[in-house]
Formats: structure tokens, sequence, C-alpha cells
């Protein structure tokens, strides 16, 4: 014990002796453990907000769309030449299928500008027209006035609804329901205000909406070609029946052969996180990947200090051999110096780490979570590295003839 001891305080001098030299050679093991830590911060946070905004959708309900969704490079020419979704799906869907209890259609249209007689909004609200079911399988709530009702959907009436964003920015101060906002010159009557829903992973705000009647959202951009549906089971149990039983229909209205596979999408809140894991799992592994050149990177620097260390110390060394210090003495005080030196950078790395991650939270919105396991990880690996380069030296040291050692200047 008192020989760890010992290791440790010949290792703190060695470090306090050349300071600015033991910091700029752990570069590399701070870079590394820094990356390591604020990917997984980011991973993790992100991994919490998308089980978050996913469970506002609902338990149990599911998304059918034309298109795919997901990650990576995607033929649009083939999806293009599937057929469309259109409101007839819809309603086969909600008369053929018991399982099923609510289905809404919608399309959305991104980037728009809404605006007032004095008031606009920057183009980036994005207005979605659906029926009067979307209010049923979208997970949102109104807190103020009310969502546009079946007569009022069916006839395209000039009514909206509107997120709290779009809300702030054209009313200010003011009472919205009964006023007027326009959408590419058209006048449409604000009756419903939605309840605040924060943003979609930090970075798409989901209150930066306008929500219309679906035929009066076609007078502005033209019929809707395909349409997306939005499912909901009678009951979160019947979810997999509810999804078993639309597939079925589906493919047999669109004429697909038994054996080919759906061209529709089927999307629940599962596969949603399963995507995002699967990709969440390739940035991981490519962190770690960084982290592991770095910590290459910064072994071999300790690896050359260390072996700078032993030639500057080689009287020291034969002084302590000749008055009985064992190689393994030696050996052991080297490694140490290498470990504690690493396992330094690895704690700078973590540091650094924690405040970037904090820094990411307040500049993306979104709460960034520190797993335990990656800082025990980090510090682990950073420790390692510095027991694997820093064994060379020391068994050089270790191997140094006494006599001869004393005579080096």
């Amino acid at each position: 014990m008192l020989a760890m001891v010992d290791n440790l305080r010949l290792a703190l001098g060695t470090f306090l002796g050349n300071p600015l030299r033991s910091l700029l050679t752990l570069l590399g093991i701070v870079i590394g453990v820094t990356t390591v830590i604020v990917m997984m911060a980011l991973i993790e946070g992100l991994r919490l907000k998308v089980n978050n905004d996913l469970s506002q959708l609902g338990a149990n309900t599911f998304q059918v769309s034309k298109w795919p969704s997901g990650f990576g490079r995607v033929n649009w020419r083939l999806y293009a030449r599937r057929k469309d979704l259109t409101l007839e799906d819809m309603r086969a869907i909600q008369e053929s299928c018991p399982s099923v209890g609510v289905v809404s259609a919608s399309d959305t249209e991104g980037g728009q500008k809404v605006s007032t007689a004095t008031l606009e909004t920057r183009p980036s609200v994005r207005v979605t027209g659906a029926t009067s079911e979307y209010i049923d399988t979208s997970g949102i709530t109104i807190a103020a006035g009310r969502f546009f009702g079946q007569v009022e959907a069916v006839d395209g009436r000039q009514v909206a609804v509107v997120g709290l964003d779009v809300m702030e920015t054209l009313f200010p101060g003011m009472e919205p329901l009964g006023q007027e906002l326009r959408i590419k010159g058209r006048p449409f009557t604000v009756v419903g205000v939605l309840q605040r829903r924060g943003s979609f992973l930090g970075m798409v705000s989901m209150d930066n909406v306008v929500i219309l009647p679906l035929r009066a959202y076609e007078t502005l951009y033209g019929t809707v070609s395909s349409v997306g549906l939005a499912v909901q089971a009678r009951e979160p149990d019947l979810l997999e029946k509810a999804q078993e039983e639309v597939t079925n229909l589906l493919r047999r209205r669109r004429d697909v052969a038994p054996l080919e596979p759906n061209d529709f999408e089927v999307r629940t809140n599962e596969s949603m996180t399963e995507t995002f894991n699967s990709l969440s799992q390739v940035i991981t592994i490519a962190s770690f990947g960084v982290c592991l050149l770095s910590l290459v990177v910064g072994g071999i620097g300790i690896l050359n200090i260390m072996l700078v260390s032993v030639t500057e110390r080689t009287k020291e060394i034969g002084i302590r051999k000749a008055l009985g210090a064992r190689k393994f003495r030696i050996l052991a005080q080297f490694a140490t110096e290498a470990v504690m030196m690493s396992l330094l950078g690895g704690a700078i790395g973590v540091g650094l780490g924690f405040g970037l991650a904090f820094l990411a939270r307040w500049m993306l919105g979104f709460n960034t979570v520190v797993p335990g396991w990656a800082v025990v990880l980090s510090l682990v690996m950073s420790s390692g590295v510095g027991l694997v380069f820093g064994i060379y030296p020391a068994a050089r040291a270790a191997r140094l003839d006494p006599v001869e050692a004393m005579r080096s200047e």
C-alpha cells in the first residue's frame, strides 16, 4: 500500500514538474473522451425526447402513408409510382375494420407565411389540411376555443386552428378567437388555439402550425393527390389487430399480390423509435471510432513522453536500483505515471464533455443526459491506453543496469 502511495506521489510530482508538456501530451485523449461524452449525452437526450414526443401521439395510434420515412438514401421515383392514398381509403378503413376506432386524413405544406392586416409570420409555418377526426388521432389538445367540426370540414369552411407560436406572433396581447388571418391572401377565422407542445427533437417547433379543413386547404394548394392517414385503434390492446385489418384491407383495395410487399408504409411509435435507435447505434459506433483514434494518438504521445522521461531520469533510476529497488518497483512506478497521466486526460475530457453537453442543452432546447456507463467506459479506456502505451517505457526503465545508469549524465 505504501509503495502504491509512493508511486502516486512520484507520478504527481512528474506531472507538476512539466505541466505544459504533460497537457499537450494528453490532448489526444482529452479530445477522444470529450467526443464520446458529448455524443452519448446528445444521443441519450434525443432518445428520451423522441420517446416523449412520440408518446404524445398516443399508445394506440399508427400512421399509413404512400411515402417512406427514415434515414439514408431513398429512391423517390420508385415510391412515386405507388398508388395514392385517398379519402375513399379512409372511409373504407372506418367502415370495414372493426378494431379501428377513428381514422383521419391530412396533408401538410411547410415553409408558409401567415399574416393579418398588420402583422405576419416568417415563412416557416406548417399549414396542415385535415379532416375533423384529426383532433382524435394527432395527440393535439385544444387550449382555447374548439376544433372544426365535420360539417365545417365537409363544406371546406374557412376556419383555422392555430398553434401558440402563430397566435403570439399575429395576435400579441389580443384574444385570438374570432380574429381573421390570411394565408396566400385568403381569409380564415380563428376558431381554436392549440395547447403548447414544444419542439420535436429540440429542432422543429410543433406550435408553429395552422390547421385548416382539408377542403379549404385544397383551395390554397390544389387537390391533394395522396393523403396521410392516422388510425386509432379502439383500445390499446387492439393496436396490432387494427394494423393487420388495415394492412389486409389496403392490400385488397390496391391489388397487391399475395407474395408482394406492401406498396404503402405503416408506422407506429415503436417502428419510429426503432428507426431512431438504428441511427443512434451508427452514431455511437462512429463516436467510439473517433475516440479510439484519438486515444491511439494520445497513447503514442504518452509513449514518447515516457521514453523521454526514462532518458532524463536514467541516473535517478540507477541510484534507486543501487539502493535496492527491485525491477517490479521501477516498472510499477513508471507504469503508474503513464496510467495517472492518461487518467487525468480522461478526467479533463469528461469535464469538458459535461460542459459542452450543458451548452448543447441550452442551444438545442432539450435535455442532454450523460449516461453513467459512458463516463466509466471513457475513464477505463483512457487509463487502459496509458497502461498499454506506458508499459514499454516502464519495462525499459526496469531493465536498466544500475552501474551504467548512474554513469549517465
